[in-house]
């Protein structure tokens, strides 16, 4: 049987008391971080071909590739979107077992962010500057930092 503590009942009262304090929270009300991005120059799918090449040259499985940018084109009209957005856009996901391990052992809620990833896009606007990137983090999740801009650095042959 689940024990209710101090902690489960506020947590369940809290969105109840600001909701009648008239107290709201709008997703632009929220601290974003912005992502840790690196501007290059070529074709995109060379730059992909080095980013997957870098992710499996440091032992990691790709666990997925998401080509987000032909998702949204290919439903652009179907959801009354206005422009193309991207040229090109992809998505790698991908884990690492020590570092997964590392954060999570500093942090058990740093679940959320696993699995990594890096993305690249490129926009009609800036054919061949190709932008790749990650999330930004801090704290805790330092090592996966690492480890992604170790990945970034190897792709985009930084020193």
């Amino acid at each position: 049987m689940m024990k209710v503590t101090e902690l489960h009942i506020t947590s369940l009262l809290l969105p109840f008391a600001l909701m009648l304090s008239g107290v709201t929270a709008q997703a632009d009300d929220l601290a974003v971080n912005a992502p840790v991005t690196h501007q290059t120059t070529g074709e995109f799918e060379d730059i992909v071909f080095a980013v997957e090449n870098a992710i499996l040259n440091a032992g990691l499985l790709i666990e997925g590739h998401s080509h987000v940018g032909d998702m949204l084109a290919r439903t652009k009209e179907d959801v009354g979107g206005g422009k193309d957005l991207y040229s090109h856009a992809d998505v790698f996901t991908f884990c690492s077992a020590s570092v997964s391990r590392q954060v999570m052992e500093a942090d058990i809620l740093n679940l959320q962010h696993c699995p990594y990833s890096i993305f690249l896009f490129e926009t009609p606007e800036a054919p061949g500057q190709i932008t790749v990137g990650r999330r930004a983090y801090g704290g805790s999740m330092q090592p996966a930092a690492e480890l992604l801009d170790s990945i970034i650095a190897d792709a985009l042959m930084l020193d």
